[in-house]
């Protein structure tokens, strides 16, 4: 249930609200926009006294929530939610960008890379330090010594940084390297995992499971939220498909819904949406005309050579020359409007 409140209710008037709440064995999620407070209740009191509050002084209307996620529901929020990731806003009028290797291989690797993408136009670094592989015989990442060295990269270059997080006992460890905590798409529904990162104060990246229907993947975003961690991104990759021609679909119709459906951010990730390079520019700019707050995109210094998801990867000639061509008329990209390109 969302309660909204009248503009000039007070403060007192709102915390009485709250109180109430909490009384009715609900809890409550307080909103404050600019013009009124909106209050989202949630739990398994009773409705009737729930209902009874329209009665309060201060409360103007009393609207049900139709979905079964309440939190993240556009509903239960007066406006979008803006994610601050060490500086970097997702979800405000600037188009994000988030560029780096599937995997961090060397020392070497990620410096030629982080400058490269940030010479570009890359407001963010991704780089995978634990990797999820399909078969326990692939690269499976440099763990710890990556962490260290997407750290050292991220202090020179300015540029914050997004790992994958692979289970519960690795949470304290990742947060202490990374700006920005990523829940990969095999991991969309661990719920021991979801629980544990949302007590934890780093911004989370939630990634789509690759069968996943757009409520489970709000549902797995009210587990981040209702555990006390506002700061979500979603982030559309593509889920399974018949077709063996690109590696999944990329579900643009569900970027799109999802930001109808919900108040979070929502970003793409056109490199493992299509896992082929010259696929990625034209379903770069499909999902900024789609609505996606960012892109997030796979940038190795010699794609051949890569460990892991070579394919997809663009070389930093090829990532500056998407970012060069993008057109944005009413986005922006690091603060200057970009039109180029016929």
């Amino acid at each position: 249930m969302i309660i909204s409140m009248r503009q000039d209710a007070t403060e007192a008037e709102i915390e009485h609200i709250i109180a109430r709440l909490y009384e009715l064995n609900y809890q409550a999620h307080v909103s404050r926009g600019v013009e009124r407070a909106i209050i989202g209740a949630v739990g398994s009191g009773r409705r009737d006294e729930l209902e009874a509050l329209i009665a309060a002084p201060g409360v103007e209307q009393m609207i049900p929530i139709s979905h079964p996620f309440k939190l993240v529901a556009r509903q239960g929020k007066a406006k979008r939610t803006i994610v601050d990731v060490s500086g970097v806003l997702i979800g405000g009028e600037e188009l994000v960008l988030i560029a780096g290797p599937c995997s961090v291989e060397s020392r070497e690797q990620l410096y030629a890379t982080a400058h490269a993408v940030k010479s570009a136009g890359a407001t963010m670094l991704r780089g995978g330090a634990y990797k999820p592989r399909t078969s326990p015989y692939e690269f499976q990442g440099l763990g710890v010594d990556a962490l260290r060295l997407l750290r050292e990269v991220s202090d020179e270059t300015g540029l914050p940084v997004v790992t994958e997080i692979m289970g519960t006992d690795d949470v304290d460890l990742v947060a202490e390297h990374a700006d920005m905590l990523q829940i990969g798409a095999r991991n969309m529904q661990n719920f021991a995992l979801l629980r544990r990162v949302a007590k934890c104060p780093r911004p989370v990246m939630l990634k789509r499971g690759p069968s996943a229907t757009v409520k489970e993947w709000l549902l797995a975003a009210e587990y981040l939220v209702a555990g006390g961690n506002p700061n979500v991104v979603l982030c559309e990759r593509g889920v399974k498909s018949y077709d063996t021609e690109t590696r999944n679909l990329f579900d643009l119709t569900s970027l799109a819904l999802a930001r109808e459906l919900s108040h979070l951010p929502v970003i793409a990730d056109p490199s493992h949406g299509t896992g082929r390079r010259d696929l990625i520019p034209v379903m770069s700019r499909a999902a900024i005309s789609a609505g996606a707050d960012g892109l997030m995109i796979e940038v190795h210094p010699c794609p051949e050579r890569a460990l892991s998801d070579g394919p997809q990867s663009l070389e930093p000639a090829q990532f500056e020359k998407l970012v060069r061509d993008l057109f944005i008329p009413t986005r922006k990209l690091g603060g200057v409007k970009i039109a180029i390109g016929d």
